[in-house]
């Protein structure tokens, strides 16, 4: 069942960038949305993500609709917040090369993670993309009482990458934590996807298969900021030296 994540993009150590859906109106949030998608995969970044950190779910899909009629030249995703079964509808409907779900293992009780583990099961089949999978995910909850090897081999047979974040949104991924992901998963896909900065990214990288990044692109560094190519730049100038192997 499971899909080779990383075959997706064409370059290794892969950057995904997250489209919050800040705007005034409809129409602005999708202006934003379109531009901000531009001048990440301009200057880099391989695939932006959809999602609903300020914006509706309406439009995650007025975004996903925009992208998909244009026959937009970048990769994009979806990650439709506290809905797991509206995040699949969206990323068939629109066909989306991957998605992002917050939580595939740990965050429910066990009697009600035999019911999600169907579901996952259901909808993976029914997906042609990838899926991205928090284990121990910033602010969801850990409700499983399984050992944290317990959930990761379990998230693992939920989705085709993983993703590891710190505390809170901007907040560090520390290394320790990363490499304690990866000692235990093994060489399967995993993804930094909070608090990547230049600074840390040549640490983090050198664990990790690639970063989900939002805060960073943005002129305040908070989700709520504006993106700015500077910051873009800076971070993928980075990125590329590790890709050549001079970092």
């Amino acid at each position: 069942m499971g899909k080779d994540f990383l075959s997706i993009f064409k370059k290794r150590k892969p950057v995904m960038g997250m489209l919050h859906l800040k705007g005034d109106t409809d129409k602005d949030v999708i202006g934003r949305a379109y531009a901000e998608a531009c001048v990440m995969t301009d200057n880099g970044v391989d695939a932006v993500i959809v999602e609903n950190y300020f914006g509706t779910p309406d439009h995650v899909r007025a975004v996903l609709k925009e992208f998909q009629d244009n026959k937009v030249p970048f990769l994009y995703g979806v990650n439709l917040l506290d809905d797991d079964e509206a995040n699949f509808k969206a990323a068939i409907k629109y066909d989306t090369a991957f998605l992002q779900l917050d939580s595939v293992a740990g965050h429910l009780l066990p009697e009600v993670d035999v019911a999600f583990g169907r579901f996952m099961d259901q909808w993976r089949r029914e997906y042609a993309g990838s899926v991205i999978g928090g284990v121990r995910f910033k602010y969801q909850p850990y409700l499983s009482g399984r050992s944290l090897e317990e959930d990761l081999k379990i998230g693992m047979g939920r989705c085709d990458a993983i993703a590891v974040t710190g505390s809170g949104t901007g907040m560090p991924t520390e290394v320790s934590k990363i490499k304690e992901f990866r000692d235990l998963v093994g060489g399967f896909p995993l993804l930094v996807t909070a608090g990547v900065t230049p600074e840390s990214c040549p640490e983090q990288f050198r664990l990790a298969d690639g970063a989900i990044i939002g805060s960073y692109f943005k002129d305040s560094y908070k989700a709520d900021g504006e993106v700015c190519e500077n910051h873009i730049v800076e971070l993928m100038n980075v990125v590329e030296a590790i890709r050549r192997g001079a970092l």
